[in-house]
């Protein structure tokens, strides 16, 4: 769900790599749009399902605080732009005359639009069609027709290819800088090759091995990505904008770093939780 054109500038002298094609990013951007209509469309189609029950499930209060924990970290994960926002910013350029500041603004009001009408036509309307038994997969829940159903998971995949470049990004830039630096390793196409396709290797693994996506997204999207979503931003301005105490503006700051540091701690213990509870129900490489 990525719109922004995504760059790289070199973070050292020996830093060589070439500018992310926007054409990944508005590829991955259609896609993702066209299998998120398509699942929220084929919930309509549908129709609800038979005894549909919109009640909560039966479950212990603190099994349900937990879930919800996670439920807020699944959250941070799918708004996690932020975390390569300033990568993306530091590629466009910037004058007194003509701020970043500009683009970015509109370029992130453009993106938060796209995330919008992908992700809550599908949350209300497969909620409205299977109530609280809805998969995590809202596609594995409609089953026909069997070749719409391909077409929208080959969409996902097309989506994740050029999403996956725009977030690996910065950890390919670290992993590189790190081979030539420590190991003395020439930087080129053998650099890249090499690091770039150990890192795909080891996710691709991880995520094989590890059946437990959903408990997986609170957990990396409560201390990975809710700090960047929630409360560093609010730190960074009250560093550099030195606002009045206990003015309105550094009363709304300190809220949002109060709730930021609450979801992140939430999310994080809740999603790990999860993790430790379902295990005794997880099958490896399934």
């Amino acid at each position: 769900m990525e719109t922004a054109i995504c760059g790289r500038l070199p973070l050292s002298p020996n830093h060589v790599f070439n500018p992310k094609p926007a054409g990944v990013s508005l590829a991955a951007a259609v896609m993702s749009l066209s299998y998120s209509t398509i699942a929220w469309a084929g919930c309509l189609s549908k129709g609800r399902v038979e005894n549909v029950s919109y009640a909560y499930k039966k479950t212990s209060p603190a099994d349900y605080m937990f879930r919800v924990f996670n439920a807020l970290g699944q959250i941070s994960f799918a708004f996690a732009g932020h975390a390569v926002a300033l990568e993306i910013q530091a590629t466009i350029p910037s004058t007194p005359e003509k701020p970043s500041r500009i683009p970015m603004w509109k370029g992130a009001l453009g993106a938060y639009f796209i995330n919008a009408i992908c992700y809550f036509p599908v949350a209300l309307i497969g909620y409205w069609a299977f109530g609280q038994d809805v998969d995590d997969n809202v596609l594995m829940d409609l089953k026909k027709p069997s070749w719409l159903i391909a077409a929208a998971n080959l969409m996902v995949v097309v989506h994740v290819i050029g999403s996956y470049q725009v977030y690996a990004m910065p950890v390919f830039d670290m992993l590189e800088s790190l081979m030539v630096k420590k190991v003395n390793f020439p930087p080129g196409i053998a650099l890249r090759l090499i690091t770039r396709s150990a890192y795909v290797a080891f996710t691709l693994f991880v995520g094989v091995t590890f059946p437990f996506f959903g408990d997986l997204l609170g957990f990396f999207g409560g201390f990975g990505f809710a700090p960047t979503s929630y409360f560093l931003p609010s730190i960074m301005w009250l560093i550099i904008k030195k606002p009045k105490r206990f003015s309105l503006q550094w009363l709304v700051n300190w809220a949002c770093i109060l709730i930021g540091m609450f979801i992140m701690l939430a999310s994080t213990v809740g999603g790990f939780r999860n993790i430790i509870t379902d295990a005794s129900t997880y099958r490896f490489y399934t």
